[in-house]
């Protein structure tokens, strides 16, 4: 979610400076049950791991929810805000139609427009009772901390917050979700999960010109299709095989969730953090609801990347003829784990065959995997934080585009091959 915030500052002003119509601020969607008495705080606390509010709002090593976390954009460093149960720099102080503008309609109790990197437009979904429950969570259990807001390093006029207004007038839907009657309770709760407090699609859908998310609510196949984002590639989460889910079992999609890892895949990045703070702490019941609705979504009409496995690349390198220069640095650097196969080892080292990360339409994630190394996340099922090490030092952005065309491109993967362009861009962010 951080990284939606990078282009977010210019992309909001820059739309607010094409819109000339006369629009007045919307009325805001205030839960119908304020005073029907107090919320379920335990409840909330589990909710609030489903949301991932940890990433966003605790610096590493801070106090719990005390925020503080810098996000780097083109014009200057956001932080994030105190949303402990602290009643002068938290969250304490909030009435509860406070609490709900600020999840349905990203909008401060002070009045100031949060950037949509606070994925809003996801928790408006978040049902008036859920809703409830957290905020008896952050207004009276959350840790309290005294730790003050730190203003953005934003300079006027690119500081101003009236654009974002603007944003959510053209892209922002406030409806919470609601149930489809021909579809299973089960499916239902993974649909709210997905959609909503779980934001999976703030990361794997794309966005358009103004950083908008191209569909909210699953009714096209570009929800959870998979995304370029500030030089990460989250993966395609649709039906599709190979670069998708469509290989994957719902047993699968719950070991990844609680693991970091199944038979397929492991993640790597941020998706790790998730896992951590996250994923790992949901029930069994939320786990298999997510995995039967993502289960169901169809693939993405046109997939360039789809998988047919075959032994050729295995045997070219048993008969010592794969000397290409991609295939070197594999043999060299790679096999050893990742197995001359590419099939690795199972929850160990990462399957690098019909692995949808290495077969997204775009390489960047691989990249950053190559250059920076990886770890797995530690869990309470999973508790080794197995390691990758990084290739940038031994490799240049020729050397690594090889690499990855190779990868791409072996053991029956078929997607498009790796510039050192693409590398040098990746190299860049990671450097930066």
């Amino acid at each position: 979610m951080r990284k939606v915030l990078i282009p977010l500052v210019l992309a909001a002003v820059a739309f607010a400076g094409c819109w000339t119509t006369a629009w007045t601020e919307p009325s805001i969607n205030v839960a119908a049950d304020v005073g029907a008495g107090s919320g379920d705080a335990v409840h909330g606390e589990y909710l609030a791991r489903v949301g991932d509010c940890m990433a966003c709002h605790t610096v590493k090593g801070g106090a719990p929810y005390a925020g503080g976390y810098p996000f780097k954009t083109p014009v200057g460093t956001i932080y994030s805000n105190n949303i402990s149960s602290d009643r002068v720099h938290g969250m304490g102080d909030y009435s509860f139609s406070d609490f709900v503008r600020v999840m349905r309609e990203g909008i401060a109790k002070d009045g100031r427009h949060l950037y949509p990197a606070m994925p809003y437009t996801s928790y408006a979904k978040v049902s008036d009772a859920d809703l409830k429950d957290l905020y008896a969570y952050f207004t009276t259990r959350a840790p309290a901390s005294s730790q003050e807001n730190r203003p953005s390093d934003i300079e006027w006029p690119l500081s101003m917050r009236w654009p974002l207004a603007i944003w959510n007038r053209a892209f922002h839907d406030d409806s919470p979700f609601r149930p489809e009657d021909t579809q299973s309770v089960e499916w239902n709760r993974g649909a709210y999960l997905v959609q909503g407090l779980a934001h999976c699609g703030a990361c794997h859908t794309p966005r358009g010109v103004a950083m908008q998310e191209l569909d909210l609510t699953g009714k096209t196949s570009r929800f959870l299709s998979g995304s370029k984002l500030d030089n990460t590639s989250p993966i395609n989460l649709r039906g599709n095989a190979g670069s998708g889910l469509g290989n994957w079992s719902e047993a699968d999609i719950v070991a990844v969730l609680q693991t970091g890892r199944d038979s397929h895949s492991a993640v790597t990045g941020s998706m790790g953090e998730v896992i951590e703070h996250s994923t790992q702490y949901l029930n069994d019941a939320d786990l298999h609801a997510i995995a039967v609705y993502l289960k169901s979504l169809p693939p993405r009409p046109s997939d360039a990347t789809a998988f047919q496995a075959n032994d050729a690349t295995l045997k070219s390198i048993m008969a010592g003829s794969a000397t290409g220069p991609g295939a070197s640095f594999y043999i060299d650097s790679c096999a050893a784990c990742h197995r001359q196969n590419g099939q690795g080892a199972s929850r160990v080292f990462p399957s690098l065959a019909n692995n949808p990360m290495v077969l997204a339409s775009q390489p960047d994630s691989l990249i950053a995997v190559v250059l920076n190394g990886s770890r797995l996340p530690s869990t309470a099922s999973a508790p080794s934080p197995l390691a990758m090490p990084p290739f940038a030092w031994r490799y240049d952005d020729e050397q690594v585009a090889e690499l990855a065309t190779f990868v791409r491109s072996s053991w029956g993967n078929n997607a498009s091959a790796v510039t050192a362009q693409q590398v040098k861009t990746v190299r860049h962010s990671l450097d930066h």
